[in-house]
């Protein structure tokens, strides 16, 4: 089993997509309409900011969530007790950033979010009447005048070889949101879990488009599109001197969307926050 970039202009590549969501919660495509000159740019300029001390003038505000987060306060996954070897920054369209670095994010922010409602189309029109008849809404409708999709720019930073034991880049978790549309990075690393629980390689040609499955649409579909464990681990027989730059954008619904009889993306997000010790 292993996971194929799907072509974005083919003629069946919604349903080929979709496929690869069902069955793994992942899909990756190439040909989409992201710049890779962007993303590029996007790389170079965000390595700069977090390798000056200018970062830590944008230390995130605690009741927004919006700025400059140091690995000292960073993430720890469900059921783990080590930090990730991670930095990042959290940028909305209304919150804090470098008056330079904001004209580059928003475009791409806006770009990656026109690309979403575009894939949720796909997902909602190759889900099955059983699947569709629990979408409260249309899928691409949920993340409409939303302020609460986040773009982060994550920065792993070059591995000295005497990091804790068991601690690594980005320890396996699900994400919360809708989806996640993620560049591929410049540094392999990613890993999804299949279903027969083997860790499979995520396509890190420079160029792909990542997506995956969270789990909000997980509880909105029913549990039809898995919301898949995935991580990042430290690099082999790679250069482990060299940065790591990300930049996953979590498309999140308005907090009075319902996703299911239970749960509105507001009350599951508390939910899961809660779980995280975040709030």
């Amino acid at each position: 089993m292993q996971l194929v970039a799907v072509d974005y202009q083919a003629e069946n590549a919604q349903e080929l997509f979709v496929e690869s969501l069902r069955e793994t919660g992942f899909g990756v495509l190439k040909n989409h309409p992201i710049q890779q000159s962007m993303v590029s740019d996007i790389y170079v300029a965000w390595q700069k900011f977090f390798d000056s001390e200018e970062k830590h003038q944008y230390l995130y505000n605690k009741g927004t969530q919006d700025g400059f987060f140091p690995q000292s306060v960073s993430e720890v996954a469900k059921g783990f007790t080590k930090k990730d070897i991670k930095e990042y920054y959290h940028f909305y369209p209304w919150g804090q950033c470098p008056t330079e670095l904001r004209p580059q994010l928003e475009a791409y922010y806006n770009q990656a979010t026109d690309l979403a409602k575009t894939l949720l189309g796909w997902i909602e029109a190759h889900s099955p009447d059983e699947v569709s008849k629990h979408y409260r809404e249309p899928l691409s409708n949920m993340i409409k005048d939303s302020d609460q999709t986040l773009l982060r720019v994550l920065h792993y930073p070059p591995l000295s070889g005497d990091e804790e034991p068991d601690a690594i880049r980005a320890a396996a978790h699900e994400d919360i949101n809708l989806i996640t549309i993620l560049p591929a990075a410049n540094e392999p690393g990613l890993q999804v879990k299949a279903k027969d629980g083997s860790w499979l390689d995520v396509p890190c040609d420079f160029g792909n488009l990542i997506v995956n499955i969270g789990d909000m649409l997980q509880e909105a579909s029913g549990h039809y599109f898995p919301s898949t464990t995935h991580r990042v681990m430290n690099p082999e027989n790679a250069d482990m001197t060299k940065s790591r730059i990300s930049l996953p954008l979590f498309l999140h619904p308005r907090p009075d969307v319902q996703l299911s009889d239970r749960h509105t993306a507001g009350s599951y997000l508390q939910e899961r926050l809660k779980e995280l010790g975040v709030i």
